[in-house]
């Protein structure tokens, strides 16, 4: 269904401006803070190295990667009330207020524990272990909303998040700024890269690496202070060309869209699914359930 739409969303990317294309997270550190820790005193604790690499581990071949069963991860991308104008497709990548609320207190109802990219990271590379019923959750584009509605409500359920910034964005009207997301890594939500201003990464020759990934990431790492190890396709869109490309910049993984996972380099084409605006929080469970 994705490569249906692909066109449309392209024509629209522009207006949409975005993408449009139970409760403990272990965060890459060792120990949790205080705050962090009263948060999720249910939770499972998962004793695992968490970072990109484990030296002393045997890394496994693409085909065990891709035998591992794959992990739930959704994509958001705004979090508001419809308007008039947002469009049919529009809406595919808007997700109501209240509906966003519903489906993370069903996510925690269910007993589902968000995990991050260094964890995903060494469960597929090193088949480290992951706390029950594990979910990713990333929010592509930098919209403000993700701030004002998805924090809170993340911080409710000791969930936490990857955001895969788009630098052109930031501290812009309706768009987060610096500080946030700042703010958002220090809390232990994860930052991850998603270019400078969205442009179609199978499109990229010769400076454009430096204009979309080089220099972005630089900004990133400026902003937070930290390592950017992830990124995430605009669109969803990647060739094989772009796999070295990434690697030869320091990232980790990449995250695409549904699309099939590359067969030599399944950690650079890890799949997600779109959290659309049509669907009721059943269905994004049902879809959760099926998708993976």
């Amino acid at each position: 269904m994705i490569k249906k739409i692909i066109p449309l969303l392209l024509t629209v990317a522009v207006y949409l401006g975005s993408c449009q294309s139970n409760s403990k997270s272990i965060n890459s550190s060792d120990t949790l803070n205080a705050d962090s820790t009263a948060e999720n005193s249910g939770q499972d604790e998962i004793k695992t190295k968490e970072t990109p690499q484990q030296k002393n581990d045997k890394m496994a071949s693409a085909a065990e990667i891709l035998a591992r069963p794959q992990i739930p991860i959704l994509c958001y991308h705004q979090i508001r009330n419809w308007i008039a104008s947002d469009g049919k497709v529009g809406k595919d990548y808007i997700v109501p207020t209240a509906e966003f609320r519903s489906q993370m207190k069903m996510l925690a109802d269910s007993g589902y524990h968000t995990i991050l990219p260094d964890q995903l990271y060494n469960y597929l590379a090193y088949g480290a272990k992951l706390p029950s019923k594990p979910i990713m959750l990333t929010f592509d584009d930098t919209k403000l909303d993700q701030w004002n509605v998805a924090i809170p409500e993340l911080k409710k359920y000791g969930f936490k998040g990857v955001f895969f910034i788009m630098t052109v964005s930031l501290g812009r009207p309706n768009y987060m700024s610096k500080a946030q997301v700042k703010e958002m890594s220090d809390a232990g939500h994860v930052i991850g890269s998603h270019t400078y201003d969205h442009q179609n990464v199978k499109k990229y020759q010769g400076e454009d690496w430096v204009t979309q990934i080089e220099k972005p990431t630089k900004t990133l790492k400026e902003v937070t202070g930290k390592e950017i190890n992830y990124f995430a396709y605009p669109f969803g869109l990647w060739n094989k060309e772009a796999i070295p490309e990434l690697k030869k910049r320091g990232f980790s993984s990449a995250f695409i869209l549904a699309e099939k996972r590359d067969e030599k380099d399944p950690l650079f084409t890890i799949r997600r699914i779109i959290a659309s605006g049509y669907w009721n929080t059943k269905t994004l469970h049902n879809s959760i359930v099926k998708s993976f």
